[in-house]
């Protein structure tokens, strides 16, 4: 059956667009077109195309939610609370959602069952009435974000209190940067970056907590897999998390990476070629994908409260503040005692003494030679007749 003129498909990224404008989750979609979400992931990114009434359905819904007017920013330039979907998503770290894919551990497969669309769609839910306060806009992107990124860590440098750390340490940043994180257009984006670069810092290895490894999973083709992944060189491991694990494009994931198109291709192809050559079952980029998600879902990696990374960075903002402050006034009182203590002229230094030579040394008790008595007898001739000489007059 050929795709209806009357219900076009718009483009791969408006797809996206409009799905997210909709606050819909891959797997609402799915379920209303009736397909996995798997499915519509390749849609999304434009490595398929849907056809037959999949495609009229699709297309349907795709227009039904570009009939629908959506709030998104306010006008202060905080996020709105999210409602209805929007707040699972929020709420629920194990939802499906377009950059943080880690806690979504379903093992689906892409079938093509025409289930056909929800006869009873939800209700659109209404903005909200009241702003954010930068606290609770914090939280909920901490909420939102962290579970997935302290599992992505952990893929990346194998290990989970380093994974647990470097997630705290970019929201932490992100904390102090906030008026600047708040309008970026891709918050989640700007943390993950901060988190990527801290976790894959090399100086973690001079650290003494992180000299010997870590326990690795208790599956064996957990395990095989890390092993394989942490092998790679840590951009080619980064390149094949953000594609293959987050689900970015390859222009997104060359941008964060800081590199160009080719290379970032490149870089993915090689790491696919090295996950392959250990572990042919997953030659497949969909089962590559699925297991990527899958690998850190049985460890126990738990993000810390909102509350406290908030609080520790405010400590650690306040402590850096006053160890800057007491360098300072230490300076500035050293600079004062120097300029108090300094002498206001010059002084020459006293020259050195310099070695008389020709005279000879201090005998030792006993009996003189002969040399020692002419020159003796010498000094007293010449005593008297030297005009410089004060000889001591009887009176």
């Amino acid at each position: 059956m050929k795709q209806s003129p009357a219900t076009p498909l718009p483009p791969p990224e408006e797809r996206r667009r409009l799905r997210e404008a909709g606050s819909l989750t891959r797997a609402q979609v799915a379920a209303r077109v009736g397909v996995s979400k798997a499915t519509v992931r390749a849609w999304e990114s434009g490595r398929t195309t849907p056809d037959g009434q999949k495609a009229q359905v699709y297309a349907k819904l795709l227009a039904s939610l570009g009939d629908e007017p959506v709030e998104q920013v306010r006008q202060d330039g905080t996020p709105a609370v999210a409602t209805g979907t929007a707040a699972v998503r929020t709420a629920d770290p194990t939802a499906d959602t377009e950059r943080v894919p880690f806690p979504d551990t379903d093992t689906d497969t892409d079938t093509d069952t025409d289930t056909g669309p929800d006869p009873h769609p939800p209700p659109r839910p209404e903005p909200a009435s009241e702003p954010l306060t930068p606290d609770q806009a914090f939280d909920a992107l901490y909420a939102f974000c962290a579970p997935g990124l302290v599992r992505q860590a952990y893929v990346l440098t194998g290990r989970r209190e380093l994974a647990r750390e470097a997630v705290e340490r970019a929201f932490q940043l992100a904390w102090q940067r906030w008026p600047e994180v708040a309008v970026d257009r891709d918050p989640a984006g700007w943390v993950r970056a901060a988190a990527y670069e801290y976790a894959l810092s090399p100086w973690h290895r001079f650290r003494p907590r992180y000299r010997h490894p870590e326990p690795p999973p208790v599956e064996l083709r957990d395990r095989t897999l890390l092993n394989v992944i942490l092998k790679l060189p840590p951009p080619h491991r980064r390149t094949l998390l953000l594609y293959d694990g987050v689900g970015l494009g390859l222009p997104e994931t060359a941008a964060e990476t800081e590199a160009t198109t080719p290379a970032t291709a490149n870089r993915l192809l090689y790491a696919r070629q090295a996950v392959a050559s250990r572990l042919p079952d997953l030659a497949d980029p969909e089962k590559l994908q699925r297991r990527l998600g899958e690998l850190a879902s049985t460890e126990r990696l738990r993000a810390a409260r909102p509350l406290a990374v908030r609080t520790g960075g405010e400590r650690r903002a306040q402590f850096w503040t006053r160890a800057a402050i007491a360098f300072t006034v230490t300076l500035i009182g050293a600079t004062a005692l120097t300029l108090r203590t300094a002498p206001t002229q010059y002084e020459p230094p006293v020259a050195p003494g310099e070695t008389v030579r020709g005279v000879p040394p201090r005998a030792a008790p006993g009996p003189l030679s002969y040399e020692q008595l002419e020159l003796r007898e010498k000094l007293r001739q010449a005593a008297e007749n030297g005009p410089e000489r004060l000889v001591p007059e009887p009176r």
